[in-house]
């Protein structure tokens, strides 16, 4: 089973992630976790990334998707993997669909939760309104204008995603404002028709 979760900052990627993490036993990769991991295990592509990272510099695509390609060479991928924060931009996204064929893989779906904008503000000033009236403290970047940046910046590089993939045929969506239940629902009903779709063919 390999997925890719899409939608913007607030969708509840995170949740759904963890669930078919906990349901389905196959791990969930970040860039991030993935770049950190490859830099302490001094691999030849990690040295090249501490390199480029200790000079304040970008990791470049051709890197971070040697990165990838060798994390789901791991053992704990062979039944799956759900990436999380990869592909960001279509290029990244070209990559993959040609690495994962190199490897006589493919995705069997790339899920992405549709939400209201409008919606999901309301919604993340709601929460950092109560974390406060409940004497918690919120993160730095948790105010509107900071998600209204991390929207923009979604909807300019990783929206596009969803016209690549609607183009291959992998795109299904879901309503992400729904309850976070239907929404687990719905992702294993899509699992389970691309499960019963496989066993047919």
């Amino acid at each position: 089973m390999r997925l890719i979760l899409l939608g913007p900052p607030g969708a509840g990627k995170g949740t759904q992630a963890q669930r078919l993490v906990e349901k389905h036993g196959i791990p969930q990769l970040s860039t991030g976790d993935m770049l950190r991991a490859a830099v302490k295990a001094g691999t030849e592509v990690g040295k090249r990334a501490k390199a480029v990272m200790d000079s304040g510099q970008l990791v470049s695509d051709e890197i971070v998707n040697q990165i990838v390609s060798e994390r789901i060479d791991e053992p704990d991928c062979r039944r799956g993997f759900i990436l999380d924060g990869f592909p960001r931009t279509v290029p990244q996204a070209e990559a993959l669909t040609s690495m994962l064929a190199e490897k006589g893989q493919k995705l069997d779906a790339v899920i992405e939760l549709k939400v209201d904008e409008s919606a999901l503000l309301k919604r993340m000033e709601k929460r950092v309104a109560d974390t406060l009236a409940a004497g918690g403290q919120t993160r730095a970047d948790d105010n509107p204008e900071s998600f209204k940046k991390r929207l923009d910046e979604y909807r300019q590089k990783t929206a596009p995603l969803s016209a690549y993939y609607a183009g291959t045929g992998e795109l299904r969506t879901i309503d992400g404002m729904a309850d976070i239940d239907v929404v687990t629902a719905e992702v294993e009903g899509i699992l389970h028709r691309g499960d019963r779709a496989e066993s047919v063919a």
